[in-house]
């Protein structure tokens, strides 16, 4: 087994002397919250470096909402306008974070001169790094997916681009959250350090209203560089209470995230979340533990860092729980002074191949594996731990070998769309449209393409089978080569498909095909190229422009009132997709179905006069 072991910034792709300084700048800004939302200090070096580090609140409200409405570990869906990439683009499901943390950062972003102080370090192509210790990490964090955002929406290389650092932030962002980071190839850019025995970072596995009565209580002495020694005072029973709650509920969310990654088939899984609350909040970006050793351990795998969070910090015995409990405190008070002596150590292990991990401490002579075995025990982790650790490899792997899978299916599917292309051509020249052409299905060859299309279908409905049970990678549905080929697929075969719904009348017991019948291998398929060409949402529906195109045909065969809207709207997206080089000619031939319907409108309508110099053409 390979090990790498060294300087830890250098594997983090940030100096060990920035994290110092960063981390002694978020313990500076956390013990003053209510001077300042954030303090701003600037690094000599090449390149210079402006750290942005955020206060938090030492108040309960900073981790739940006010109002009462909050659920029960108080998570939000994230507004799409300001973050437009934290979502799963085919599945569509927003990402969540914890509503209060996120208020306070769109408050900072509001009222105070934190987008100044953005904006004159990057015209100074100075890069930015946001920092935060405690409840300033998830403000942090915020703040680099901001900037990551506007780096994207204007097109900017990353070279000078924000980075982000936090120091026992508790966990508030979901698992699509992450996702998105993974997809967007941002997750190197966040980068959280924990020490092992430090309760925070695993507070929000429980819900807020079993910790707030402790969280007033204990706020207050954590705020003094002294607190270590005021928190003598915190009744120890109530922090001993608090200690194993967290950690009762962190045993139910990491146990139910090893049985998903283990491909568990039980249905008490399911019967389990609808009478136990878990909590949504996953890890995002690089993980480094602080084993209090000297070592420091780097993660990169969410689903390992997760399980990390709960199997370093488990008791061997009950008796050990008051201990663990008061202990966590102080390690909560404990970054800049760990990390000034555990970097200067250069002990980092970057814990990877996590499908090789060894399940037992029995001695070896192998010095890698010695690393190892020595670097998990450090971690507290038994043999479940490792196996759970295992799982989360196994499970990246897998999702690995079924891209190559479908990779290996690419050459299939563009010589289907070249004999698509082929068969447009031929019906061209015939003087039929495309997709009237399939319609009527006159010919051998109209046959032979509706083979083509079931044999497409079969291939990406496989596909995006797999995105909807995530078993492909994060990073799949942003993939140019794929992207550009779902595209071709979707404008070559998707007309056909509304052809054959309306030759089979599917609409007389489904409904119409945009309502009901569209398949999502070509909703998927769209979102995809919207999000990648940062277009909006729904804008991409040049494909399936035929389905509007039947309604309103039928509308005029069954004497039903004409919708002025729908065809207003038609008419103008075509010739704005036909400007574009989006829609082929062969749909403005005399034949079609679109001419047909095209010629039922009066003289003088809006829809007919926007298209006619198209089709008179």
């Amino acid at each position: 087994m390979d090990i790498d072991t060294g300087s830890c910034g250098r594997e983090l792709g940030i100096k060990d002397e920035v994290i110092k300084k960063a981390c002694s700048i978020s313990i500076k800004a956390h013990q003053a919250p209510a001077e300042k939302p954030f303090l701003v200090e600037k690094i000599r070096g090449s390149p210079s470096q402006v750290v942005i580090a955020f206060s938090g609140a030492w108040t309960s409200d900073a981790w739940s909402t006010r109002d009462g409405t909050a659920k029960a570990f108080g998570e939000t869906e994230v507004n799409l306008n300001s973050f437009p990439s934290l979502r799963s683009i085919g599945n569509d499901i927003t990402a969540k974070v914890n509503e209060a943390s996120m208020n306070q950062f769109l408050q900072i972003m509001e009222t105070s001169a934190l987008r100044s102080e953005m904006d004159k370090a990057t015209r100074d192509s100075k890069p930015i790094i946001f920092a935060g210790h405690s409840s300033g990490g998830p403000i942090a964090i915020y703040a680099n997916i901001w900037l990551l955002e506007e780096y994207k929406r204007l097109k900017k290389t990353l070279t000078h681009g924000p980075f982000c650092l936090t120091f026992g932030s508790p966990l508030t962002t979901d698992r699509i959250f992450c996702h998105a980071v993974r997809r967007e190839e941002w997750s190197d850019r966040f980068v959280h350090f924990v020490m092992i025995h430090d309760i925070v970072p695993r507070i929000l596995l429980a819900p807020l209203s079993s910790t707030k009565e402790f969280l007033e209580q204990s706020l207050p002495y954590l705020i003094s560089p002294s607190a270590h020694h005021k928190a003598d005072s915190i009744d120890k029973s109530k922090l001993t209470a608090l200690f194993d709650n967290v950690m009762r509920n962190a045993s139910c969310v990491a146990s139910h995230a090893a049985c998903i990654l283990m491909g568990s088939t039980n249905m008490l899984l399911d019967t389990m979340t609808k009478f136990v609350q878990l909590s949504p909040y996953r890890p995002c970006g690089q993980y480094v533990f602080c084993t209090g050793t000297g070592r420091l351990v780097v993660v990169k795998n969410p689903d390992a860092v997760f399980q990390l969070l709960f199997y370093s910090l488990q008791l061997v015995s009950e008796s050990e729980s008051q201990q663990k409990a008061v202990a966590s405190l102080p390690a909560h008070l404990a970054y800049e002074d760990g990390l000034d002596k555990n970097l200067d150590m250069r002990n980092a292990i970057h814990l990877e191949n996590l499908c090789e991990l060894p399940l037992s401490s029995d001695n070896t002579a192998d010095i890698a594996t010695k690393t190892i075995v020595d670097t998990l025990n450090d971690l507290n982790l038994s043999a479940r731990a490792r196996l759970c650790l295992r799982a989360a490899g196994e499970s990246e792997k897998q999702k690995e070998d079924n891209q190559k899978k479908i990779e290996r299916k690419m050459g299939m599917i563009r010589n289907a769309l070249d004999d698509l292309e082929g068969y447009r051509t031929m019906c061209e020249t015939r003087g039929m449209g495309y997709f009237d052409a399939f319609k009527v299905q006159k010919h051998e060859d109209d046959f032979k393409a509706n083979v083509k299309r079931l044999e497409l279908a079969g291939i990406w409905d496989e596909i995006i089978e797999m995105l909807k049970r995530d078993e492909l990678p994060d990073k799949y549905e942003a993939e140019e080569s794929w992207v550009k080929l779902g595209t071709k697929f979707r404008k070559l075969v998707e007309p056909l498909d509304v052809a054959n719904y309306y030759r089979h009348l599917k609409n007389e017991d489904t409904g119409p095909y945009m309502t009901k019948g569209r398949p999502r291998r070509y909703k998927y398929t769209q979102r995809w190229r919207e999000h990648a060409e940062q277009l909006p949402r729904g804008s991409c529906g040049e494909s399936c422009f035929w389905a509007d195109v039947e309604e309103l045909n039928l509308a005029v065969t069954s004497n039903q009132p004409r919708n002025e809207q729908m065809a207003l709207n038609l008419a103008n997206k075509l010739k704005e997709w036909h400007a574009k080089g989006e829609v082929k000619t062969d749909a403005f031939l005399k034949e079609t179905a679109l001419v047909t319907w095209w010629k039922t409108l009066p003289d003088n309508h809006g829809a007919k006069l926007c298209i006619k110099d198209l089709i008179e053409s």
